[in-house]
């Protein structure tokens, strides 16, 4: 989000949010401090210390002893990589087809989002829409077969159209924007299995913390919603094609060591890990440009969401944003200021110029500390 790079100091704290998504130690270690879990004054703390120091020692010597090994090992690395990186960059550069078939955006996304923005909006007109979509007709009929929305217990819901008209049209604009971007995350952010779940979690805060502040500030709140929600896309794109790139190559790779025989560089391969530091640079510098691409090749033409997320893009400066980007970077940087404090990875002044960078008021802060900004409630009569 290029809003934070303004400051020297809110780009360090945006850096370090992103690096907590991808992973909680990384984002410790980029920090400059140590994180260590568990009692550490204790008598086993001290004696798990001292055999980890003889064991780095040994490491150390070992490394030494196999410098030359090493050495080889750090070309494949960082051949492997640079590969990553290009064809990485190669499926992003082609915009189109990264959309319609990398990421398999169907039409009928776009439509649900705009159709529930109209005041003409019907079940009708949203029902065959989401029968189109096998995963978005799985979803609904899950949903409405949960215990908690169950009218009666003994009855099954197996029907996508009776299930919509069971949510109703209200309870839909917070569900279809849940659904959908749920189902572009990554299938897997292995080697950092915690980012799936972290990715989500945010996303649907800062969707819900935008609904919070457009109602208090008379702006409609389907609108802030949908933009909180998406604007989350570019990043859950980002992370989706380095993963795939790197597990395509990964695997190709290694294969071919092996049937060339070739054991020194399938030890290498086989050693390598995932590199946190690349995916947070592809982040950094393509995560929200990327997801402005991809909701103008959605062309909406009266869901107006396109030049918040332009905003949130490629806009430095707050004032000159529309009312919808100003919401959500509002609800952005209450987020990362929530997800840093946790870990203690901002301080005071630094979470002054944070919230003040976004001119997030204290009635704002106030409102989203009691309003819960984690979980959507649904309202089935």
């Amino acid at each position: 989000m290029r809003f934070f790079e303004q400051h020297d100091i809110t780009f360090e704290l945006y850096q370090r949010y992103v690096s907590l998504t991808i992973n909680k130690d990384f984002a410790h270690q980029l920090s400059g401090s140590v994180f260590i879990a568990g009692e550490q004054d204790s008598e086993q703390s001290f004696r798990r210390r001292e055999l980890l120091a003889v064991e780095e020692q040994a490491k150390q010597n070992q490394i030494i002893k196999e410098h030359g090994e090493q050495h080889f090992r750090n070309q494949v690395k960082t051949k492997f990589f640079t590969r990553v990186g290009s064809e990485f960059n190669s499926e992003i550069e082609d915009k189109a087809h990264f959309f319609q078939q990398f990421l398999k955006i169907e039409g009928a996304v776009a439509d649900i989002l705009e159709i529930l923005s109209l005041r003409a909006a019907s079940i009708n007109r949203i029902s065959p829409l989401v029968r189109s979509l096998d995963w978005l007709s799985n979803d609904v009929v899950n949903l409405v077969n949960k215990p908690q929305y169950r009218k009666n217990s003994d009855v099954t819901v197996s029907d996508s159209n009776l299930a919509i008209s069971y949510i109703g049209l209200e309870n839909l604009k917070l569900v279809m924007p849940t659904f959908i971007l749920k189902h572009w995350l990554p299938t897997s952010t292995a080697p950092h299995p915690l980012m799936k779940r972290k990715l989500w979690n945010d996303s649907l805060s800062v969707a819900l913390g935008s609904r919070v502040l457009a109602e208090s500030h008379g702006i409609d709140w389907y609108h802030a919603f949908a933009a909180g929600m998406m604007s989350n896309l570019g990043v859950l794109a980002t992370t989706r094609c380095f993963m795939a790139k790197f597990n395509e190559i990964y695997n190709q790779e290694v294969k071919e060591a092996y049937d060339n025989r070739d054991k020194r560089l399938h030890d290498a391969l086989v050693s390598l890990e995932g590199s946190p530091e690349l995916l947070l640079e592809h982040i950094l510098n393509r995560g929200y440009t990327v997801g402005a691409d991809l909701v103008e090749q959605m062309r909406f033409d009266r869901l107006p969401i396109t030049e918040p997320l332009f905003d949130l893009g490629f806009g430095t400066n707050c004032k000159q944003m529309s009312d919808i980007a100003k919401i959500v970077v509002k609800a952005k940087a209450y987020v990362m200021f929530r997800s840093l404090a946790k870990d203690d990875l901002i301080d005071n002044d630094e979470a002054k110029l944070l919230l003040s960078s976004a001119n997030l008021t204290a009635a704002d802060v106030s409102l989203l500390k009691k309003s819960d900004i984690d979980h959507i409630k649904l309202n089935f009569k």
